[in-house]
């Protein structure tokens, strides 16, 4: 079509958002994330092994009910996808928490997941195709890590004007990101081949829903407990990171992997129900989670406050 997504979405939009990253984000915030170890431990461990296994015992249950298989496929496809390069950053930002964080477990976790996501796949799903991990790499090095040097060399040149005028950096992003959704969903749906029931069309996205929920709960259950080591603004990070999965990555890697299958659309749905659904659910709940983490750190600051002498 005229938006030409191939080109336009591929490289020019994932660029574009972590250009924007690069160019919006201190360069000393970014440098102290790299040593935040536990954190990234946390987030791509949760991501890429309990994800995954959790799903494939839930869909244990699921095979004996008459959802329709492709989809619940295409379930177990979401659990092995690795963290987004976009949605959990824009997120965590318009929360106000770790940035630094979310970036480098988003650019991270989707390097870990050409090698990985692959493997999953192939554990649980199988396949006879060979997956070209170089091409992969290769364009995730191009969209990803070089637009991310290269915004935070502009940034040193232009510091002073961006700390003037602010820029919008959030609703760029957030305008790149309803594109690259658009595209998908218009490539998926537009397939002929594709056959649907409503009733477990219905189902899959109420599971989708149920799902993130869930996960988002836990992963802050976890990242809350008094000893996890975690602040609040980490917390935020660890919430959508660990729970987000990769649209721009997954779709390319499961027509890599599944080239040639003839129920390649249904197993694609649930992920591209997924995508939109956890930005929709991110969306509703950023004014709730930014209020809880403002609360919690002005309760923190107070009880680290020394206390004044009491006066005899």
């Amino acid at each position: 079509g005229p938006l030409k997504p191939e080109i336009t979405i591929t490289y020019i939009a994932v660029s574009a958002i972590f250009f924007n990253s690069g160019v919006s984000l201190k360069t000393e915030e970014l440098t102290s994330a790299l040593m935040h170890v536990k954190l990234h431990l946390f987030v791509q461990i949760f991501t890429l092994v309990f994800f995954p296994t959790a799903i494939w015992l839930f869909l244990q249950l699921l095979s004996i009910t008459p959802i329709n298989e492709w989809l619940l496929k295409g379930l177990q496809t979401v659990g092995c996808m690795p963290p987004p390069v976009s949605s959990a950053v824009i997120l965590t930002k318009a929360v106000g928490g770790n940035e630094a964080a979310a970036i480098f477990n988003s650019a991270f976790g989707s390097f870990l997941g050409i090698v990985i996501t692959p493997l999953l796949l192939l554990l649980f799903l199988g396949s006879s195709s060979s997956v070209p991990f170089t091409s992969i790499f290769s364009q995730l090095f191009m969209t990803v890590v070089v637009p991310l040097i290269i915004g935070q060399i502009v940034r040193r040149y232009i510091k002073d004007w961006l700390e003037r005028k602010k820029p919008p950096f959030g609703a760029i992003s957030s305008c790149v990101l309803l594109m690259i959704i658009y595209t998908t969903f218009c490539d998926t749906f537009a397939n002929p081949n594709i056959d649907l029931d409503k009733f477990s069309l219905i189902i899959i996205v109420f599971i989708i829903f149920s799902v993130q929920l869930s996960f988002m709960f836990l992963t802050f259950l976890f990242s809350t407990r008094n000893n996890s080591g975690f602040t609040p603004a980490d917390t935020v990070a660890i919430i959508f990171c660990s729970t987000h999965k990769s649209l721009t990555l997954g779709i390319p890697m499961l027509k890599i992997v599944f080239a040639g299958y003839e129920h390649l659309s249904l197993i694609s749905v649930p992920l591209l129900i997924y995508h939109p659904a956890q930005i929709l659910l991110g969306s509703l709940l950023v004014p709730t989670i930014k209020s809880w983490m403002v609360s919690r750190q002005k309760a923190l600051k107070l009880t680290r406050q020394p206390k004044a002498p009491v006066k005899v």
